[in-house]
């Protein structure tokens, strides 16, 4: 009887939570999924008829006639894909070790040093997007500050090219990569680190034997909240890759915006979500097949 109250309680708390997904996300995305098979129309919008070909022109079976297959498409989803990985990697690196050193600091220092990296959310990010223009740009601060120390002759070329998207992008996604970080090295067993040093265990092999395996359900958690929006982002590629930069996310923009092929649109974002949902599962998979290691 107990347990059945428990549970009409938990699902009253749960139903407004469940209510709010179901309306605005989970309907959106099938409505998405169910343009992805109709028929562009002529002036926008969609024709109620099906249409596998706009998944044809992505993956190599179009008609031939009114689409096309066009590897552009796949080109920029390896981009995309590419671009997401090396973004998880450097915020990876630049966190990692940041995490055990605030790990260490007194309690004071080290909220004011999360304060700091929580520190962006409080502006706007088209704002600190801006401000990257006016740093890699060719008469901006980077340029302007290593022509000044003599050590290049000329501007380096990096705003509107794949290092600026990448740059922009480790900038946005760094706290998203760091608090993960943070709280599992924060809850690491010191005592088990100081038990492998004094077993005669060198720093490597205790790093590898007992650090990160600790370590890597923060590891995990951080690099799935890194990669699945770094997929996805148009804001960055835009403001700072221009042409050379442009990511699948941006393809879905100028679909639904500028083409008004809204069905091709919703075919680009199914693939998208496919790759984001592969994603979770290997990480799943991964954290639980971890979990049952340990216990």
């Amino acid at each position: 009887m107990a347990i059945r109250r428990q549970s009409a309680i938990l699902g009253l708390l749960l139903a407004p939570a469940t209510l709010f997904l179901g309306v605005f996300f989970l309907l959106p995305l099938l409505i998405i999924a169910l343009f992805s098979f109709l028929t562009p129309g002529l002036y926008g919008g969609v024709e109620w008829s099906f249409y596998h070909w706009n998944y044809g022109r992505i993956f190599g079976w179009a008609d031939g006639i009114m689409e096309v297959f066009e590897p552009v498409y796949l080109r920029i989803l390896w981009r995309s894909l590419s671009f997401a990985a090396l973004t998880v990697l450097v915020t990876l690196l630049l966190c990692y070790p940041v995490a055990f050193w605030v790990s260490r600091l007194p309690e004071r220092s080290r909220l004011f040093f999360l304060f700091l990296i929580t520190l962006p959310f409080f502006s706007s990010l088209i704002v600190r997007l801006y401000a990257w223009l006016l740093i890699l740009k060719p008469t901006g601060f980077l340029n302007s500050a290593l022509m000044g120390l003599g050590l290049i002759a000329q501007p380096l070329e990096i705003l509107y090219t794949p290092t600026a998207v990448v740059l922009g992008m480790v900038y946005v996604m760094v706290p998203f990569m760091f608090l993960p970080l943070y709280a599992a090295v924060d809850n690491l067993d010191r005592a088990q680190v100081e038990a492998s040093m004094d077993l005669g265990a060198n720093r490597v092999q205790t790093f590898l034997k007992v650090v990160l395996p600790q370590t890597l359900p923060g590891i995990m958690g951080g690099a799935v909240i890194v990669f699945i929006p770094s997929v996805g982002n148009f804001i960055v590629p835009d403001i700072l890759g221009g042409a050379k930069g442009l990511m699948i996310g941006n393809l879905v923009e100028q679909q639904f915006l500028s083409a008004r092929n809204w069905p091709f649109g919703s075919a680009l974002s199914m693939v998208i979500m496919s790759v984001v949902l592969t994603v979770l599962l290997v990480a799943v998979t991964r954290a639980r097949k971890t979990g049952a290691g340990h216990a």
